[in-house]
């Protein structure tokens, strides 16, 4: 079992019936006021991370995205340039 070191504050002000409604919850959950806060605090963080950190495509989207995989198109010359002074300062 590891043991977590809690050496990080969060000082946060909010509106009495606030408080009155998280600590009810936590009551309810029979955890205190702090542990409820931090696990509500780090799931809701973790979805909105994962919200956006993931791309979401339409079916059109999509099937273009996957066809220019299949069948990309020729690099024109600005590409073969970009390419060619990459080459120069990278040694393979």
């Amino acid at each position: 079992m590891s043991t977590i070191t809690h050496n990080t504050r969060l000082d946060v002000r909010l509106a009495g019936e606030h408080k009155k409604l998280i600590q009810q919850a936590a009551e309810l959950l029979g955890q205190s006021i702090s542990a409820f806060t931090v696990s509500t605090l780090v799931q809701e963080a973790q979805q909105v991370v994962e919200r956006f950190s993931s791309l979401r495509l339409s079916d059109r989207d999509r099937d273009l995205f996957l066809d220019a995989l299949d069948n990309p198109p020729e690099p024109n010359e600005r590409l073969r340039r970009a390419a060619r002074a990459h080459a120069k300062g990278v040694s393979v």
